[in-house]
């Protein structure tokens, strides 16, 4: 079997789950990580029992490592990502892929350049729930897919904006509940319904003005080459982070996702599924897919498979975005 070293950049709230799932694979040692705050790396380094360093072009440079997870701010994603790959490793790299669709198509430039592997990890599409969503919608027993909603009503205020610099900023972060809370339930709108047409959208700050210069209300009506309309509404004005809300109504059924799947077919049989296994060692709505999603990934570079949430993949949702921002200026449609 073989055995991969790992490098993992960021020692922030996200990495502990990287970590965790890393040190829980029998053919994968976390090897290194890095953080530009010595005390994180350090502490991770005591934790993991490995190596660290505060600054990654010094990582980047050792020829054992394998690997890397990046664990950082958006706007760090595609210069750390390119970084990586030049210097002979593959990448495994937190959402978004990039804060611009041009950065994207570099990095995906790249990594066919080099022939490193990119993956993106969008671990929702690695929920139990997800899974049997995509495998219903595939299989042709809900019949032809008419149209879809997906709502995320979650909680952000000024402490959690406060507790990093880079967060509602366009600089750095991109934007705001778009491209860091709810990409992920866009990257399972596209994934389950398919190729998009066109997107008409509007983003707007309803609540949060006086702590950031981003969105955190948006709303979008987007059109799939299927047929089928998506209805789309995501806002961190809520007064909780409530479950994500997924419907998709097809001829023979109904799927309604929120903390389980519930499906309904028109002659009367229903199934209800629900996540076998929550825990992720941190918030509940990050889902439970990061292991699986990992575990996946070093099980492909294993056997030379092709990465399922490969940059192409992961430029979907990030095209969704940016076609949601230009039509907030345009008040048109935007097509894909």
């Amino acid at each position: 079997m073989n055995k991969f070293n790992v490098g993992v950049i960021g020692c922030g709230n996200i990495s502990g789950i990287h970590m965790d799932a890393l040190s829980a694979l029998p053919d994968v040692t976390l090897y290194a990580v890095c953080d530009i705050d010595e005390s994180k790396a350090a502490k991770a380094a005591e934790k993991y029992n490995c190596k660290y360093y505060t600054d990654y072009r010094e990582m980047l440079k050792d020829s054992s490592i394998d690997s890397i997870h990046i664990c950082t701010p958006h706007y760090l994603h595609a210069p750390m990502a390119i970084d990586s790959m030049l210097a002979g490793k593959h990448v495994l790299c937190e959402k978004p892929i990039a804060i611009t669709s041009e950065d994207a198509q570099e990095m995906i430039r790249v990594s066919g350049e080099t022939g490193k592997k990119l993956e993106i990890c969008f671990q929702n599409r690695y929920n139990a729930t997800s899974v049997k969503i995509k495998e219903i919608l595939d299989s042709g027993s809900a019949g032809r897919i008419l149209g879809a909603k997906a709502f995320v009503t979650w909680k952000r205020d000024k402490d959690y904006y406060a507790s990093g610099a880079w967060r509602g900023t366009w600089e750095q972060e991109g934007g705001g509940v778009l491209i860091n809370q709810s990409i992920h339930t866009l990257d399972l709108l596209q994934w389950f319904l398919g190729d998009i047409d066109k997107i008409k959208g509007n983003a707007d700050t309803r609540l949060l003005g006086d702590y950031i210069e981003v969105e955190d209300t948006a709303e979008a009506t987007i059109v799939f080459k299927n047929g089928a309309t998506g209805l789309f509404y995501a806002t961190n004005c809520y007064a909780t982070d409530s479950p994500v809300e997924i419907e998709i109504f097809c001829e023979k059924a109904v799927l309604k996702l929120s903390d389980g799947l519930n499906v309904t077919y028109k002659d009367g049989r229903t199934e209800h599924i629900t996540e076998a296994d929550t825990k992720t060692g941190g918030k509940a709505y990050w889902g439970s897919g990061h292991a699986a999603l990992i575990k996946d990934f070093y099980r492909r570079l294993g056997t030379g498979e092709d990465m399922p949430i490969d940059g192409l993949q992961a430029l979907t949702s990030l095209k969704m975005i940016e076609a949601v921002y230009k039509s907030t200026k345009t008040r048109e449609y935007v097509k894909f």
